[in-house]
């Protein structure tokens, strides 16, 4: 990978991105001092990195955000409640914040218009981040089900403050 800072036409396509997935304005996701990890056989981004710290990743088969937990705060204190999110009940809050796995009987409530395979913030009853991840199913269906896993939780937040 080859890191380096983006060209003003790709900083424009990153917060188009930014702004159809996650409905917030590009700027406030994708700020000027970033950096870019590019592909060296293909040329496309791939991570896109602020302070030196992962902030989001790119997927190849769609080109849509996976969030970390720097984007993922940015975005906890930049969009309305309850978009993106995933509710997770008190008693099990440390348990998700460590990183480990979300299941559909743990959730408090949802956004109801969250799909299979959008990028979740996980918060506690309050609101506070505990984890990003990838939502399994759809958002009105969490509460619904007491089996199953509901987010595959990428990064928790106890995770990066050990690092």
């Amino acid at each position: 990978m080859i890191i380096r800072r983006p060209t003003s036409y790709e900083l424009i396509e990153l917060r188009g991105i930014a702004e159809l997935q996650f409905r917030v304005p590009g700027d406030v996701l994708i700020p000027e001092d970033i950096h870019v990890a590019v592909s060296p056989n293909t040329n496309k981004i791939r991570i896109v990195f602020r302070s030196g710290v992962k902030y989001l990743g790119l997927r190849a088969r769609d080109y849509r955000f996976n969030l970390y937990i720097p984007a993922g705060i940015v975005l906890n204190n930049n969009i309305t409640h309850p978009h993106m999110r995933v509710y997770v009940k008190k008693e099990y809050a440390s348990f998700i914040a460590k990183g480990k796995t979300l299941f559909c009987k743990h959730v408090l409530m949802a956004d109801p218009e969250i799909k299979p395979d959008d990028e979740v913030l996980v918060v506690d009853p309050a609101g506070n981040l505990l984890a990003v991840g990838r939502s399994l199913i759809a958002g009105h269906e969490f509460v619904y089900y007491k089996r199953g896993e509901a987010v595959k939780i990428r990064e928790g937040v106890s995770e990066i403050e050990k690092n």
